[in-house]
């Protein structure tokens, strides 16, 4: 029988095994770049230039690296899940939980990827310069990230373009 929540032509253990390989999928994008991130993040301290930080710039440090660890956990959690609960029919479960938690950690990642652009940009190039561009940043998450998407939510048709002949292919 098919699901009548969805618009394909599938049952709801098909959707659902469908939405959790998706999501599984989407989070192998963005893992790796936070895990880059967080190994940046951990060797900044030791080096030697780390001495000649003020404050705010330690504590944006800081507060980045707090934020690139918690982005790792919220990203890995539903391999975690998954893993815990294999088996017991707990997938369309593991699928909600672990879109939230998707959720979470790539906007804990865009906070920790702001955070970086601020932190690099004040100590090369000063306050001002490190407003400027780490609202820029953020602004930039912001828009493309959310506000793109959030646009299009609730919308119950989106309309697709076809093309018109061969050359729009292209």
């Amino acid at each position: 029988m098919d699901d009548p929540g969805s618009h394909r032509p599938e049952t709801r253990e098909q959707r659902v095994d469908r939405n959790l390989l998706e999501l599984l999928n989407e989070l192998r994008v963005a893992l790796p770049g936070v895990q880059v991130l967080f190994a940046f993040l951990l060797v900044v301290p030791f080096n030697q230039r780390f001495a000649a930080t003020t404050g705010f710039q330690q504590g944006t440090y800081f507060a980045t690296l707090l934020f690139a660890a918690a982005a790792n956990v919220c990203l890995i959690a539903p391999s975690v899940h998954h893993r815990l609960l294999f088996r017991l029919q707990q997938k369309e479960r593991i699928v909600v939980v672990a879109n939230r938690l998707a959720l979470i950690g790539l906007t804990l990642l865009a906070l920790a990827l702001t955070g970086v652009v601020l932190f690099v940009t004040d100590f090369v190039f000063g306050d001002s310069a490190a407003i400027l561009v780490g609202t820029g940043a953020a602004v930039l998450f912001a828009v493309i990230w959310y506000l793109i998407p959030l646009r299009y939510r609730g919308r119950r048709h989106i309309r697709v373009v076809q093309p018109q002949d061969e050359t729009d292919h292209i």
